[in-house]
């Protein structure tokens, strides 16, 4: 039954983002390779992207002057959309508040660390904090451990009346020897 109302929920939070996105004649990418990388920045934490087009999904720390995540809000979220020449783009409400948008509080043991989970899918919890340099970084489960996530893709099937996810796959390094970690799963 859990299963069914997450296929169902991400279902439709694909269906809302289809209606939200102006429909493009490009057609997305044959393999994930040639997807367009985001320029990188000091405050990238990670991005999303999707098989059925290349519009990309980018979240960035919220860095106060002090250099420390924004306590009210760690992570902005946005678009990159590059069927429209590249241009960033806000997210809408309601984007942000079901489909790409995360929920994060702060971890009481561990000042300026805060745990967090994607609106449209709970199961995986991570920690955003600034690590050891002072660098932001996003700690997600990937293979069973903690490790900085830098990459999400979601493979899509729009075929049927509503989307549903086939696969997602996560890209990242190791916390300790920073070698590339990579992992495949059906949610």
């Amino acid at each position: 039954m859990r299963f069914l109302k997450l296929t169902l929920l991400l279902s439709i939070l694909l269906n809302f983002n289809s209606l939200a996105q102006k429909k493009t004649k490009t057609p997305a990418p044959s393999t994930v390779e040639q997807f367009p990388v985001p320029p990188t920045s000091a405050v990238q934490l990670f991005y999303i992207q999707r098989s059925s087009n290349i519009n990309t999904i980018v979240y960035d720390a919220n860095l106060g002057t002090d250099k420390k995540l924004d306590p009210k809000n760690p992570v902005h979220t946005y678009w990159i959309r590059y069927t429209e020449g590249g241009k960033k783009q806000e997210l809408t409400g309601i984007q942000r508040s079901l489909a790409y948008g995360l929920h994060t509080k702060p971890i009481a043991s561990e000042a300026g660390s805060y745990d967090g989970h994607f609106l449209a899918y709970r199961k995986r919890r991570f920690v955003v904090k600034l690590n050891a340099k002072g660098e932001p970084v996003a700690l997600f489960p990937i293979n069973g451990k903690m490790q900085i996530l830098k990459k999400v893709f979601v493979t899509v099937d729009e075929s049927g009346m509503m989307p549903s996810v086939i696969s997602v796959e996560l890209w990242g390094k190791d916390t300790n020897t920073d070698k590339e970690v990579y992992e495949k799963f059906k949610p």
